[in-house]
């Protein structure tokens, strides 16, 4: 009766953990931009899909498309996508220097950061409300008994509490990440 929702939570905190890769704080990291959709043929697909994406130091991205053509369009794709990067094309490949993070955008970052996890929330207490309805059919078609409908009403509470903890930690550590100096 509650797997439906443990696979909810478990999406919910895996797109909150990809959410938290995308957040750049002054580190070069290829989540920042793999899925930025480039124009390739014709239609729009990820970075990911047309390039490799290496990491040269710590503030500094590489993108070598498998498609010399693609260079532009990459580049273009990136400084469409308003992530405060700025490409430079080369020859073979296209160059990102991330910026160093002000204080400022480091609390903006945080802000976004409480964001994603306040929408994480919100899915898991729609997830919880769904559940909390399959149970009251199920009771009120009598297939389950009373004392089972408190069973799950209180394993099911377990389970929103847990993934709550969860994204508060994991909310906190991005927090510390982020306004590391």
């Amino acid at each position: 009766m509650l797997e439906k929702t443990k696979t909810w939570i478990e999406k919910a905190l895996h797109h909150l953990e990809l959410e938290f890769s995308k957040l750049q704080a002054g580190r070069a990291n290829p989540a920042m931009i793999e899925d930025i959709r480039v124009d390739s043929y014709g239609s729009l697909t990820p970075i990911k899909n047309v390039a490799s994406i290496n990491i040269m130091d710590s503030q500094t991205l590489s993108i070598q498309p498998w498609d010399r053509s693609q260079i532009h369009s990459i580049a273009k794709a990136i400084t469409d996508a308003w992530v405060g990067l700025n490409p430079q094309t080369m020859a073979d490949s296209v160059m990102i220097k991330v910026p160093q993070v002000t204080e400022e955008r480091r609390k903006d970052l945080c802000k976004i950061a409480k964001k994603f996890s306040e929408e994480a929330k919100v899915s898991i207490r729609n997830s919880r409300q769904e559940s909390l309805k399959d149970i009251k059919i199920a009771k009120d078609g009598k297939e389950i008994t009373e004392d089972d409908v408190k069973s799950y009403e209180t394993q099911l509470q377990k389970l929103v509490d847990d993934a709550n903890k969860k994204i508060d930690e994991s909310l906190k550590k991005k927090e510390e990440d982020i306004m590391k100096v």
